[in-house]
């Protein structure tokens, strides 16, 4: 799709809404922006199993090239990856999609967009998921779901799995913690259960913030009416990184909230154990 020059233009992909000016050419993202700087781009390009992204019943023993945009949309407190998604990094490397559609093939059975956000990387994704696609290659997403409608439904449209983080259930922890709210990921969420991408959904679990037993019922519930009772769930634990020094979620802890979730639902896993 390539790169074109405009003196302002307004954003689409996700609530934020920049607008990206010449005074003010970069979105909050730090990919999106005029003349599309993050386009191409890749932090990453690691071969791993699927069932580390993580899905656990969606082609499973297959291998993905893994890789992301340097940034992201939301500003998550205890971001695991920070030093590619809260600031630029010197590792990145420039490829068009047709060299990473033949580098993820050359190399695994298809490609995960994942580490930061990859909504964000938008136009890359639409022009290079089609191609491996086009070599009988899988495409998957691991998003945190804080994107619009549109350009959600033009992403499923080229991929085949989502995992989609569901934080917590308290817009105040999306607010507080990562800058975001919960019902655009809760719509984000609907849309990809009622499409023909498999859908898996992760939980990190962090102690005291996003632990409470009734919300953790709340959220099973919703799961269960509006994806699925099948609808595999990965309740990961926690560790302490970037402004967030909260000691690191006991194993013992993240059982029972795995216990507390198949309470409603069929496939869930503990997971970062």
């Amino acid at each position: 799709m390539g790169r074109i020059r405009r003196s302002s233009v307004d954003c689409f992909v996700c609530p934020h809404k920049c607008t990206f000016t010449e005074d003010n050419p970069i979105g909050r993202c730090m990919v999106r922006g005029l003349d599309n700087p993050g386009y191409g781009w890749c932090t990453g390009l690691v071969v791993d199993p699927i069932e580390k992204k993580p899905f656990k019943h969606f082609h499973p023993g297959a291998k993905v090239l893994s890789t992301g945009p340097n940034g992201c949309n939301l500003t998550c407190n205890n971001c695991q990856n920070w030093h590619i998604s809260q600031r630029k990094s010197s590792s990145v490397e420039y490829l068009t999609a047709e060299k990473l559609a033949d580098l993820a093939m050359s190399k695994s059975d298809g490609i995960a967009f994942t580490y930061t956000e990859p909504t964000i990387w938008y136009e890359y994704i639409l022009d290079t998921a089609p191609l491996v696609r086009d070599k009988n290659g899988i495409v998957v997403m691991i998003s945190n779901g804080y994107v619009n409608e549109k350009p959600l439904r033009d992403l499923i449209a080229v991929t085949d799995g989502w995992n989609i983080d569901l934080k917590a259930w308290s817009n105040s922890f999306y607010k507080k913690i990562c800058g975001g709210d919960l019902d655009t990921v809760k719509n984000s969420i609907k849309i990809v259960a009622s499409s023909n991408c498999f859908l898996e959904l992760t939980w990190l679990l962090i102690p005291g913030l996003n632990d409470d037993p009734s919300q953790i019922k709340e959220a099973a519930q919703w799961i269960k009416t509006t994806t699925g009772v099948d609808t595999p769930l990965h309740v990961s634990r926690y560790f302490p990184s970037y402004k967030m020094n909260i000691p690191a979620t006991p194993v013992s802890f993240v059982y029972k909230t795995v216990e507390l979730f198949r309470k409603q639902l069929k496939n869930v896993y503990p997971g970062n154990i």
